[in-house]
């Protein structure tokens, strides 16, 4: 008889405190928004091909960024399950940064 035991998935954590809540919230709209605010921003400076080519180089860095939040906060067990921008902030603000609060 095998042994084989699937692990019960961590749910999202809980912030509690007012601080960790503002934080995670700046990371989720950074990771969320920052690539069309990028675009924008060029298109008023310089130009609207400019601007294109800022959005797709902005998409990669936010996108490695991404990446990096997620692989560095969500247990090894859970990284193989879809977490939105909302679920990686939350996870990253509970494990990093208010880490005895929540």
């Amino acid at each position: 008889m095998l042994n084989d035991f699937i692990e019960m998935i961590e749910p999202t954590p809980k912030l509690k405190s007012q601080k960790c809540k503002f934080i995670a919230f700046l990371i989720w709209v950074f990771l969320q928004y920052s690539i069309y605010a990028a675009m924008a921003l060029t298109w008023y400076l310089y130009d609207f091909f400019i601007s294109f080519f800022a959005l797709v180089l902005s998409f990669i860095v936010v996108g490695i960024i991404r990446s990096k939040l997620r692989n560095s906060a969500i247990p090894a067990s859970q990284r193989e399950y879809h977490y939105n921008d909302k679920g990686i902030a939350a996870w990253y603000t509970s494990r990093e940064l208010c880490f005895g609060e929540s």
